[in-house]
């Protein structure tokens, strides 16, 4: 499996942003308001992936203290992570193009509320692909060239 590319990760937020800001232009009357739930949520993810991550280098790495990890752990756990770099990309884009598109309307209360919702969200879900861009490099064998994993 090769690590993640950061440059397709910029390029799903990008057209999942564009996607969601043409799709709002004609329907954001009926969308409800964005849940804030979104963002402690997504944030509890990416503190347990980074956790997932240290503990994963520590063992890998055989540490004073820690068992010896399974190989098949660590295959998952780097599915895991790049499954959930790629995830969190798609979310901040639709939350990148909900912030977009009510920018012009900040004066009015839903598209406020909005605002401040999906910007703190697309923030949660750039930590989310953090943590699991983290936690795919502590998944890699050491001495292992940083090309392949």
């Amino acid at each position: 499996m090769k690590p993640s590319n950061p440059g397709v990760l910029v390029g799903l937020v990008l057209v999942f942003g564009l996607l969601t800001w043409g799709l709002l232009l004609q329907f954001y009357s009926e969308v409800p308001t964005l849940p804030w739930t979104a963002i402690p949520t997504t944030l509890l993810l990416a503190v347990g992936e980074a956790y997932t991550g240290w503990l994963t280098r520590a063992r890998i790495l055989r540490r004073p203290n820690t068992k010896p990890v399974e190989p098949l752990a660590v295959a998952r756990l780097a599915a895991l992570a790049k499954a959930t770099a790629y995830a969190g990309a798609a979310f901040g884009g639709i939350f990148a193009g909900f912030v977009v598109h009510v920018l012009e309307l900040l004066d009015l209360d839903k598209p406020r509320q909005d605002a401040l919702v999906g910007g703190g969200s697309f923030v949660a879900c750039v930590i989310l692909i953090c943590a699991a861009l983290f936690l795919e490099h502590c998944c890699r064998v050491p001495g292992e060239p940083s090309g392949e994993a």
